[in-house]
């Protein structure tokens, strides 16, 4: 079996590899990347691909399946070449994939495409995927949701899945959530237990997160399956609010009001201190908490890490300073004093 992993070199993509490394019916893969890694690993060859207007057909040609976890968080303050990488990039993947004739095609979908819901229940896959409004993230990932339902009634013959992790956390990607979400200022001695006593409870804010190996694996489970189609939601227990952080840390609560975080939030955005504008927060407020039976039904995926395990990992990373020999995950990519970072105007270019 050949599988193409476009996006390979980020958090999601480099664990895809590193099962798909494991799975004896793959005998290769290609990893494409605008930027070509120094990462080596046994089965992998690299190729330097761009979403939005290379001519991808011939570098799918042969694969079994076509695996796309590309997309950009950065830089969020160019919100139109977000969408012409994330929404108007996965299409044309998933079209050359077609033209190809690949049986098969993964996305890496997400918990943001779907549209508000409860924090006290669990919904299914069959929740709406309207998006946050407000959010752009929320927008991009439901808008290629509603191009996918598209896409398959015009490709009745390509087995499409759709994942939808919670947030993804791994060690080796600790250096590049924190470029992404936190920003050249942020240093990774904040990430120590020890030093955390305190973590507000913001009414609302109880999000799922799942480890990136754990996501690698539901993609290769679902990539060797012949029957797996359609949405599968991605999330390790228990869901983390301020109780359970504050559990997991050892560190006491306190109430602080979602309108003071946003506040916050949006302040620390306009003044160019962290590069996420405050509608992530909107979204975090507002986004379901999944039940992931369908997964573990059908798959027979198991998370291997709590989302506790997860959490530690992360912050495991974010000490030491742990990363990947890739553009979006070395720690290099950041320049030595971060200098890079800064000089992205921290939202305003890609690190």
């Amino acid at each position: 079996m050949r599988v193409v992993v476009v996006g390979a070199t980020g958090n999601v993509g480099t664990s895809v590899l590193r099962s798909l490394e494991r799975e004896d019916t793959v005998d290769s893969i290609l990893g494409l990347a605008r930027r070509l890694p120094g990462l080596r690993a046994s089965k992998v060859e690299w190729a330097s691909a761009d979403v939005t207007k290379d001519n991808l057909a011939p570098l799918f040609e042969g694969a079994d399946a076509v695996v796309l976890v590309s997309w950009l968080v950065q830089p969020s303050r160019d919100l139109n070449k977000l969408w012409m990488v994330n929404v108007e990039g996965t299409m044309r993947a998933a079209r050359a994939a077609a033209e190809a004739g690949v049986p098969a095609l993964m996305y890496a979908s997400s918990v943001g495409a779907y549209s508000p819901g409860p924090k006290d229940r669990a919904v299914d896959e069959s929740w709406p995927t309207g998006g946050v409004e407000g959010s752009y993230y929320a927008r991009q990932k439901a808008e290629v949701e509603r191009r996918l339902d598209r896409f398959e009634v015009e490709n009745p013959e390509m087995r499409v899945v759709r994942m939808r992790p919670g947030l993804v956390f791994k060690k080796e990607a600790s250096q590049g959530i924190r470029r992404l979400f936190g920003g050249p200022l942020v240093p990774g001695i904040l990430a120590d237990p020890r030093i955390i006593n305190l973590f507000p409870d913001i009414e609302n804010l109880r999000s799922q997160v799942v480890h990136s190996h754990d996501v690698g694996e539901a993609f290769r489970l679902a990539i060797v399956n012949k029957d797996a189609r359609g949405a599968f939601n991605l999330a390790a227990e228990p869901p983390l609010d301020a109780a359970e952080i504050g559990r997991i840390l050892d560190a006491r609560t306190f109430r602080f009001p979602a309108k003071a975080a946003r506040i916050g939030a949006n302040l620390a955005w306009r003044l160019r201190l962290q590069p996420v504008s405050p509608d992530w927060l909107d979204m975090s407020l507002q986004i379901p908490v999944m039940s992931t039976e369908r997964a573990r039904r059908e798959l027979g995926w198991e998370p291997e890490y709590s989302s506790a395990d997860a959490l530690l990992d992360l912050m495991a990373g974010l000490r030491a300073g742990a990363g990947l020999d890739t553009p979006p995950l070395s720690p290099q990519t950041g320049g030595k004093f971060r200098e890079r970072e800064l000089a992205t105007g921290v939202g305003r270019s890609e690190p």
